[in-house]
């Protein structure tokens, strides 16, 4: 008899029982299913290999959503994969898996997965707090299922006979709307921290909750996170809140202590009720790249990334300018060094972006001096919107000077040229006004008379 997994209950290994609904029970046509996914299921089966449609693709579809990929399960080892399709290269070393190319278009196909611990069927490692340091151990599709990591990414689509299979009750649970790990949950998340992220994000992206007991561990395993390393966390920090639903995300991050591991310096800034600057500008940048997704608009991390250590960067250089007497604009410069190299540490910023940070932390500094060409010059300069942006921004948060400022910058804009060169020769304050020439003479020149 199957257990009937209440929402307070986990889902063990051993437990998990297949439960097939046939093609008549669902929803799920082959018209959703992209072409290129399609070729590669029917080329598999074709050559006597199990093919499934698995995890995401499967949820979504029955969710009645698109799916953003389409992943593939086989029996097939990577290496039969590659001899089926020209077009497939094989990557990865945690566990190897086939990408088959369509131009652009990249069909992820995977070998099912074994239990770590049966080490003769391939090879597999942990470190000392259980984390899997290599994975690659081929098994059944009852061995995969128990190794997927939630009920809802544990269905699979099959495309011999168009059912699914559900091993972990993940219909179930789309019905209940809840996020559920299968296992253990501490021990899944020691295996890999990671899924505490995918946890969150999954409920943010679903608007589910997460079920009692796989929340539970969460906030006191989540330092496990200070031990991936930070390449890995920057992709998933991009996943997590460059998706449309960021501020969300950020908000449950935050709850469960995940927030505070990937951006320490920032969480140094977090008060109880959410009344800091840093806090402030979260919610702004994040709002506003959630809007710009859905409204099919580019986004740069870079901005984010720039608005979230803003303020972080501003206590670091007032913190110099005290201890060490350097100027406003030196200090900032000498912090975003400091800001920058301890950020990295935890998530790995590609130099493209750090670069592009810079510029825009630059701009603020640089954006008060606007008399004469100068305002001329700095609208001609790659990065301006990006910084005038964020200024903005700044001063949704800031007000007085930098809200004024702000506003002077968005009429200039839109003004004719006469009209800006009236506003550019009007400007008077000492931030604005151009730096007086001096005649230096050189030693033993005498001075005209």
């Amino acid at each position: 008899m199957t257990k009937d997994y209440t929402q307070q209950d986990s889902i063990p290994f051993g437990e998990i029982a297949l439960h097939v609904i046939t093609r008549q029970e669902h929803n799920i046509s082959r018209k959703q299913i992209s072409d290129n996914a399609l070729k590669v299921l029917y080329r598999l089966n074709g050559a006597g290999f199990d093919a499934y449609l698995v995890g995401g693709g499967v949820r979504d579809l029955l969710l009645g959503e698109q799916p953003k990929d389409f992943d593939i399960a086989t029996n097939a080892t990577p290496e039969q994969i590659k001899h089926l399709f020209r077009n497939c290269r094989l990557i990865g070393r945690r566990f190897r898996l086939a990408h088959i190319m369509f131009g652009r278009d990249i069909i992820e196909v995977a070998t099912f997965r074994g239990h770590h611990q049966e080490t003769v069927k391939n090879v597999s490692a942990q470190s000392d707090e259980g984390m899997l340091l290599r994975d690659n151990v081929y098994g059944s599709i009852d061995e995969d299922a128990e190794r997927r990591d939630f009920t809802v990414n544990a269905m699979y689509y099959n495309i011999a006979d168009y059912s699914i299979h559900d091993y972990a009750g993940g219909v179930e649970d789309l019905e209940d709307k809840l996020i559920r790990l299968i296992g253990d949950p501490e021990v899944r998340y020691r295996e890999d921290p990671v899924r505490m992220l995918r946890a969150i994000r999954f409920a943010a992206k679903l608007d589910f909750d997460i079920e009692e007991d796989t929340a539970a561990p969460i906030e006191d395993l989540a330092h496990l996170l200070r031990d991936i390393p930070a390449a890995r966390l920057f992709e998933e920090s991009i996943k997590l809140l460059q998706s449309g639903y960021g501020l969300e995300t950020y908000h449950l991050m935050r709850e469960y202590n995940l927030f505070q591991q990937m951006f320490p310096l920032v969480a140094e800034e977090f008060t109880e009720d959410y009344s800091s600057p840093t806090e402030h500008m979260l919610d702004l940048v994040l709002d506003s790249t959630d809007e710009r997704i859905n409204d099919g608009k580019r986004i740069n991390p870079a901005f984010m990334f720039a608005a979230i250590l803003w303020y972080p960067l501003n206590r670091a250089a007032e913190k110099l300018m005290d201890e060490q007497g350097l100027s406003h604009y030196d200090a900032i410069m000498e912090a975003s060094n400091h800001i920058l190299d301890e950020q990295v540490k935890s998530i790995a910023i590609p130099r493209r972006h750090t670069a592009t940070i810079r510029e825009i932390w630059q701009l603020q500094l640089r954006l008060p001096r606007r008399s004469g060409k100068r305002a001329f010059r700095l609208m001609e300069l790659n990065k301006f919107r990006a910084g005038y942006d964020f200024l903005e921004m700044r001063g949704e948060v800031e007000q007085g000077e930098t809200e004024e400022l702000a506003k002077w910058w968005d009429t200039f804009q839109r003004a004719p040229r006469e009209v800006r060169q009236s506003m550019a020769n009007a400007v008077t304050n000492d931030k604005g006004r151009p730096r007086r020439r001096r005649n230096y003479r050189k030693k033993g020149s005498k001075s005209k008379s």
